[in-house]
């Protein structure tokens, strides 16, 4: 007689490893995966129709990472499946930048075999050293949890939990898949039962306590304003914040890691706040506040224009999904969004004072048609050419900081990577967030995903406009045609030949990555009247798939935000004590 697994035998509706996990990724909003097929991950990849996974299959696993990076800011999570050592190193650049930006990502690695590894064989896509726990352990250090699905008997366990930390901690998680554990079984009766992906409430006497303080310093203040960032976007307070803008009609303004978070239309917005590169207006309401909420804050580098944010803690609360400042005294373990609501539902109107926001300053867009195209011009122009709901993606450099200034249309999603800042990830983000919205309302009602891509990071990971081709994705990409990387230019060295890059014929690109006339439609604009044509021309505007702008703009210009950046980043390197 044939040897009978005991477990197996007492499962009472027995499911493989791979149907287990791909169902519960669909369970969890998952409805495409991307990544790269490698022999350890194949015979894994085959149960994805069953669970009706979409397989994405990017150009390289770095591009899929962004790709997946992308996805989830869109979606609310995403996944990615790669193969073991060269595969997930690929990736990693992608998914560090992920957690640094609290992007939910579930990255699973098909493995060699539990016997290989006990065997310590010299296998490919190894270090030839025998220690198969190399590459997850270079990875911990970028996932929020690890899971080794080794045993059978604790593999759904597993899963669950890596699963729900990813949603909740909103950071990647990284699941070590061997190739002999995907057809075992598993306790498929569990698939019945959700995942339980509530946010874990506060201890109720702290919570009561901070919301008290924070009540009594928001009641006596004079000047109170609410400044909003990324964090408040991934760890989803956003309903909250919006409650209590329409509650309390504070003035709101958000980071350039925030922008999207807010409705800019909405009577209380009063623009972007980023210190010193802040408009005067917006600078001197938000640092001349008596009392700033900041929710959700990553006060990087960039995302202040080189730290030069000017709020005392003295009058700042500061909210994060892990623990709330208010003043100088902190309370770890409570989180904002309990916190938020108490402070919605207690607090007394009548006691709020709520200044108006600065008025917006629209700049002149009136110019000679046969003038060259300069960037604060261009990001001025630009607004008008957005829609509700567009989808706005803006690669490191000119245009994440040039679209600070850029009044969005009601609930447009900004992404951006201000904090990781590797260059290239928009082709990638743009891929995954377009393919979100068609996953979640169709081919016919997708919204559209414009980017903005410089031509030197374009060169980086341009091969996954082939995987936008092939999708049908409906996607804009203006191609900023200004010789080579700008802000490196900035920083140091603007005519040295480092910061250069071969000058491609771009516009031909969506043919050499097999588009057809019906699938992509290319452009060339050199001057702002032709810009203004094509902005107005009524098939660019309402045809679907791919259109691809060169857009040529002077090498040496650049957004004033970024230029007073670059000048503080070009001063910290110069440092030497």
């Amino acid at each position: 007689m044939p040897n009978v697994d005991i477990r197996t035998k007492n499962l009472k509706k027995p499911v493989d490893v791979a149907e287990y996990l791909f169902t519960r990724l669909h369970q969890i909003g998952i409805r495409s995966v991307h990544g790269l097929p490698g022999d350890f991950n194949l015979v894994a990849l085959d149960y994805l129709p069953k669970a009706n996974l979409k397989w994405v299959g990017n150009c390289n696993e770095l591009n899929a990472a962004y790709a997946a990076d992308g996805y989830a800011r869109v979606n609310g999570i995403a996944a990615i499946i790669t193969t073991f050592g060269v595969g997930e190193l690929s990736a990693v650049n992608g998914l560090a930048g992920a957690y640094s930006e609290h992007v939910p990502i579930v990255h699973i690695v098909g493995c060699p075999s539990t016997i290989s590894q006990r065997s310590g064989l010299l296998l490919h896509h190894t270090l030839g050293n025998g220690d198969f726990n190399a590459f997850a352990n270079m990875s911990a250090s970028i996932s929020c949890a690890v899971a080794k699905l080794n045993d059978p008997a604790e593999i759904a366990n597993q899963i669950d939990h890596v699963l729900r930390e990813c949603y909740l901690r909103s950071r990647p998680v990284y699941i070590m898949f061997p190739t002999d554990m995907v057809e075992k079984k598993v306790e498929g009766e569990r698939l019945e039962t959700e995942i339980d992906l509530r946010e874990p409430a506060n201890d109720a006497d702290r919570e009561n306590y901070v919301v008290e303080v924070i009540l009594k310093y928001l009641h006596a203040a004079e000047r109170p304003v609410i400044l909003v960032d990324a964090c408040a976007i991934r760890h989803r307070v956003l309903n909250e914040v919006h409650d209590l803008i329409e509650k309390t009609k504070l003035p709101v303004f958000v980071t350039p890691m925030g922008k999207g978070a807010i409705n800019e239309t909405h009577p209380s917005f009063g623009g972007v706040y980023a210190g010193s590169a802040s408009s005067p207006a917006v600078k001197d309401m938000v640092e001349g506040s008596d009392l700033v909420i900041s929710v959700g804050a990553l006060k990087s580098d960039f995302n202040t224009a080189g730290f030069s944010y000017r709020l005392s803690q003295l009058t700042s609360i500061d909210l994060h999904s892990d623990h709330c400042i208010v003043r100088y005294s902190e309370y770890p373990g409570v989180c904002m969004k309990g916190v938020l609501r108490k402070v919605i539902d207690q607090l007394d109107v009548a006691q709020i004072k709520a200044l108006p926001p600065p008025k917006f300053q629209e700049l002149s867009t009136e110019s000679n048609p046969d003038e060259v195209i300069k960037q604060e011009w261009f990001w001025a122009r630009i607004d008008r050419f957005l829609r509700e709901e567009d989808i706005v993606v803006t690669e490191t450099g000119t245009a994440n900081f040039g679209i600070w200034e850029t009044r969005f249309p009601a609930n447009v999603t900004a992404l951006n990577q201000t904090l990781w800042g590797s260059i290239g990830w928009a082709v990638g983000a743009c891929q995954g967030a377009a393919l979100a919205t068609q996953d979640d309302r169709g081919v016919e009602k997708a919204r559209r995903t414009i980017l903005f891509e410089g031509d030197g990071s374009l060169q980086l990971t341009v091969q996954e406009v082939s995987t936008m081709i092939r999708h049908r994705l409906d996607v804009i990409i203006f191609v900023i045609c200004n010789d080579g990387y700008t802000i490196e230019r900035f920083i140091h060295g603007m005519d040295a030949a480092y910061n250069d890059v071969a000058t491609w014929r771009y516009k031909d690109l969506p043919a050499v990555f097999g588009a057809t006339e019906d699938t992509a439609r290319s452009y060339a604009v050199h001057t702002r009247g032709e810009l203004e044509k094509l902005l107005k021309d009524q098939d660019f505007n309402e045809r679907k798939g791919l259109r691809f702008v060169e857009l040529y703009m002077p090498r040496e210009d650049a957004p004033k935000s970024l230029m007073l950046t670059a000048e503080a980043s070009a001063k910290r390197n110069a440092l030497t004590e």
